[in-house]
């Protein structure tokens, strides 16, 4: 009997593995850090458990753990971020190479130094902005104004992300659509041309001289092509 009842549980346990590999999805960082490589900056990225942290240097701007380049996609993992501290994740983004222009849109007319990663970025924060989309290193601006879509930023999306806890992040761009979810709550819905293909990057932010070291954890980080 005891045989009879345990063995659905422990298929039932099984089951959302075998559906992950089967459906397309890509579990990143299980193992370690893999094909990512550090851009921007000098903070530091380890594999702990299968948790990805994030932990900043005194003095480095902001840095990112990068892989790509991709275009339409479904990422979704689980991130617990200090309080002192916000971060993001870098969607669809660029890295300027030498003799790069300014990067059309952006506030200025100056180049960006090389290897500065700019673009559409997931924001990761206890402020109540979190899940919005902030334009990195380039135009500097939220989004949901950029698109007009700041209706989706209600009182309940605004809070959707809770301090000193894990939260659950769901990112879907398709074409020029791009949505994102925390803790199921939808925290944007847009649509913005230009930028049809680019980079992933886990932000860890800068910080001022004498303060942290602060962290910023992701683990089950799934990702698939759509």
């Amino acid at each position: 009997m005891k045989t009879r009842f345990l063995f659905p549980a422990l298929l039932t346990l099984a089951t959302p593995m075998l559906l992950t590999a089967e459906d397309g999805w890509q579990e990143w960082f299980k193992d370690g850090l893999g094909d990512a490589k550090v851009v921007s900056g000098t903070a530091s990225y380890k594999v702990e458990d299968g948790v990805l942290i994030g932990t900043t240097v005194d003095g480095s701007p902001n840095t990112f753990l990068m892989k790509g380049p991709f275009k339409d996609f479904e990422l979704q993992f689980e991130v617990k971020v200090d309080n002192e501290l916000n971060s993001g994740v870098q969607v669809r983004s660029t890295l300027a190479k030498e003799g790069d222009k300014a990067p059309e849109g952006s506030k200025g007319d100056k180049p960006l130094p090389p290897g500065r990663l700019y673009g559409p970025q997931c924001e990761i924060a206890t402020n109540g902005t979190a899940g919005d989309f902030y334009d990195e290193a380039r135009r500097g601006t939220w989004w949901s104004i950029l698109t007009k879509t700041e209706a989706v930023r209600t009182e309940e999306s605004k809070a959707a992300f809770k301090k000193d806890n894990w939260n659950h992040y769901r990112i879907v761009v398709k074409g020029d659509h791009y949505q994102s979810f925390v803790n199921g709550v939808k925290t944007a819905d847009f649509t913005q041309p230009g930028d049809p293909e680019g980079n992933i990057g886990f932000q860890v932010h800068g910080i001022k001289k004498g303060t942290g070291p602060y962290t910023v954890r992701w683990r089950a980080v799934k990702f698939k092509t759509l």
